[in-house]
């Protein structure tokens, strides 16, 4: 048997409000902004919470699924408390930024995806 998943009603509310702002026919331009609500109360974004997503914009699962599978800030499985999140760029590996990856692995006696 699935979980059941809902909104609060406070976010329920805030879902519906978002939804609101797009012309009919258009609700997908609220997939981001749901995810992120949903993200917010659940930690993560798990295949149920976007099943629930999609039903809220009536929209096809396939379609929330690619947006977050997409999206590097939606968590796709449990996370920790709190996510460190670092720029792999070129610009910030030249300022340091492995180097300031390397000590918060250290310091925090982790590796990369992994929680303490």
């Amino acid at each position: 048997m699935s979980e059941k998943i809902s909104f609060t009603e406070d976010r329920l509310a805030k879902a519906k409000e978002i939804i609101a702002r797009y012309p009919a026919g258009k609700q997908k331009s609220a997939l981001l902004p749901l995810l992120h609500l949903a993200q917010e109360q659940f930690g993560w974004v798990s295949a149920a919470t976007m099943d629930y997503v999609a039903s809220l914009l009536d929209i096809a699962p396939i379609e929330v699924y690619e947006v977050a599978t997409f999206y590097t800030m939606f968590h796709l499985e449990p996370v920790g408390k709190h996510v460190i999140e670092y720029c792999r760029t070129g610009p910030c590996c030249t300022m340091g930024g492995e180097e300031v990856y390397d000590h918060l692995k250290n310091k925090l006696g982790v590796k990369a995806n992994e929680t303490t």
